[in-house]
């Protein structure tokens, strides 16, 4: 019988902070290292237009709610002057399609667009733009910042950039090894049966646009199984939103199972699927939430609720010589063995807006049969004056509706300083009138970001008398979907 490799249980341990001391200084020194991995990795929320009445009220407002933050300006010596630093700066013009880059969308999960043409008032005091864009000189004489080059050309411009490269609304992304980061390397760690006295070998390493787990299983001392499993993520994974996980991957032919735990402790329940792989060929797997099985120690636990899927705390993956309850795995062998993984995702999410943009209310009316206009906005009412300004927001909205994108089009009544305190009222039509705060606006536009019912809605809004809280949700509800 081999003897119990006591430095292989000690690394395992310390590796996944069970021993609280140790734990400690492990959190310490591991978050002053992954600090600026975790920066590049997380995903991104666009602000453009962040620098304008709305854009830096929904940049502030997403920093106070963790979220990460990249303000796509025209200006970066304006821009550093007016936003916190935490936000990273892309300097582009909507209006010149060349500044739009695609890293500009690197890790972007969704677009706020609050750009908006900047009225002249005094005829022929426009100036013609020339400006540097990452060492290149644009000048474009005799053209000026009109709102048929912002609001229509320029929103053309985004969308298609965006639409390229946003990634699909109903997936989420969770470990992309096909991109490797240290953030992955020092996530995922080896448990064998070492925990257990036996003497079966294994590790995780990136290779080839893969994370590769491979190693030797062994059934001596009692042993037969090897896997590698994520420390706890230091916030828990929420995917109440997916029906499961997906799996991309590239076997030899053996049964392996994932795990997923929703609580942080290192010898709880887990959640278990098996899956079969054939041999060396690509196969993606789905794993529904509603078909893992609670399991302790490779016994089904019979009484244990379905999994929390709001509380994902690691994940694992394990070749064993045992299914459940004692019964054998049927494709089991000691030896070497390999499970290639491209990623691992959440699939069958409900779709939510890609795409948020404040447009305006009144867009409509300008030409409508009926109208009068003494009774409208001053923005209706001098449309033309104003160069057709709503006219070509109107055509915007129906670029970003034509782009595939999933949206939400916010129409929002004449703009205020006044606090955002009071409940929002929101109707399709395009017939309300009043006014509505910025900072209600910019909240506005964070609760759309994260529900699925404000998919695919174009609406007016304004607010009510009365102070309060609105029912985000009640009011994206009340709304129909664009037809």
């Amino acid at each position: 019988m081999a003897k119990w490799e006591l430095g292989r249980l000690w690394q395992t341990l310390t590796y996944f902070e069970v021993i609280p001391f140790i734990n400690c200084w492990q959190r310490i020194f591991k978050r002053s290292q992954l600090q600026k991995s975790k920066q590049q990795t997380s995903m991104v929320i666009l602000v453009a237009g962040a620098t304008g009445g709305v854009g830096k009220r929904v940049v502030k407002n997403l920093l106070e709610q963790n979220y990460q933050v990249r303000a796509l300006i025209r200006d970066v010596a304006r821009a550093k002057d007016m936003l916190d630093s935490r936000v990273e700066l892309f300097e582009a013009d909507i209006t010149i399609p060349e500044t739009l880059k695609p890293e500009m969308m690197q890790d972007v999960s969704t677009v706020i667009c609050c750009t908006g043409t900047k009225v002249q008032p005094v005829e022929g005091d426009t100036p013609t733009r020339e400006k540097y864009y990452q060492g290149i000189k644009f000048y474009l004489p005799e053209v000026v910042d009109t709102p048929e080059l912002v609001e229509y050309e320029g929103m053309k411009n985004l969308v298609k950039v965006v639409s390229a490269h946003i990634p699909p609304a109903t997936n989420k992304l969770i470990f992309d090894f096909t991109n490797p980061n240290a953030e992955i390397k020092e996530t995922w760690g080896a448990i064998d049966d070492v925990v257990m006295g036996g003497v079966s070998q294994s590790n995780i390493r990136l290779a080839d646009g893969k994370a590769i787990f491979s190693g030797i299983v062994s059934t001596d001392n009692n042993g037969g199984f090897a896997s590698v499993r994520t420390r706890n993520f230091d916030t828990p994974l929420d995917l109440s939103d997916y029906e499961g996980i997906e799996l991309r991957v590239i076997g030899d032919g053996k049964r392996y199972k994932f795990i997923a735990r929703c609580e942080g402790k290192w010898d709880g329940i887990g959640y278990c699927y098996s899956f079969d792989t054939v041999y060396n060929f690509p196969t993606t797997i789905r794993i529904p939430f509603q078909d893992l099985i609670p399991v302790f120690r490779a016994k089904t636990v019979e009484d244990a609720n379905k999994i929390d899927a709001s509380k994902i705390y690691s994940m694992q993956l394990m070749l064993s010589k045992f299914e459940y309850d004692g019964e054998l795995n049927p494709k089991f062998e000691a030896g070497s063995f390999t499970l290639q993984v491209e990623y691992i995702k959440a699939y069958g999410g409900q779709a939510k807006p890609q795409f948020i943009q404040i447009s305006s209310a009144g867009v409509t009316r300008p030409g409508r049969p009926g109208i009068n206009l003494e009774e409208e906005p001053p923005a209706v009412r001098m449309n033309e004056q104003l160069g057709g300004i709503l006219t070509w927001k109107l055509k915007g909205e129906e670029a970003i509706k034509a782009s595939g994108l999933t949206y939400t089009i916010i129409r929002p009544c004449a703009l205020t300083e006044q606090p955002g305190d009071k409940i929002l009222y929101a109707e399709q039509g395009d017939n309300i009138r009043g006014q509505v705060s910025r900072d209600a606006i910019a909240e506005l536009c964070i609760q759309a970001m994260n529900l699925p019912q404000a998919v695919n809605k174009t609406f007016e809004v304004r607010e009510e008398s009365q102070q309060g809280k609105t029912d985000w949700q009640n009011l994206f509800a009340n709304l129909q979907q664009d037809s």
